[in-house]
């Protein structure tokens, strides 16, 4: 079952085709499931900026940047490893 997000991401996306204008797809979507709607901010960013230039994927844009590879079990081992030697210490000399 899709998402309630990815779901009214395609709505949107049909909206776009049918001509609808951004304030009456936001409308309809509030209209449909107003609890979970999508902000206006969203609606606006999928709506004229993904689909009404052409995008045809709903789903969400790999994220940019570097990923996480600290955070590791072997990282996070060597790290409790220091802290318990530590630990037996009296402390900076």
């Amino acid at each position: 079952m899709l998402s309630v997000q990815i779901e009214q991401r395609v709505n949107l996306k049909f909206l776009v085709k049918v001509g609808k204008t951004f304030t009456e797809a936001y409308a309809m979507l509030k209209e449909v499931d107003a609890n979970e709607c999508l902000s206006r901010t969203q609606v606006f960013e999928w709506f004229t900026k993904r689909f009404k230039v052409g995008r045809e994927t709903t789903e969400d844009d790999p994220l940019t940047g570097r990923p996480s590879t600290s955070k590791t079990d072997e990282n996070i081992e060597k790290i409790g490893k220091l802290i318990r030697e530590d630990r037996g210490s009296d402390g900076p000399s």
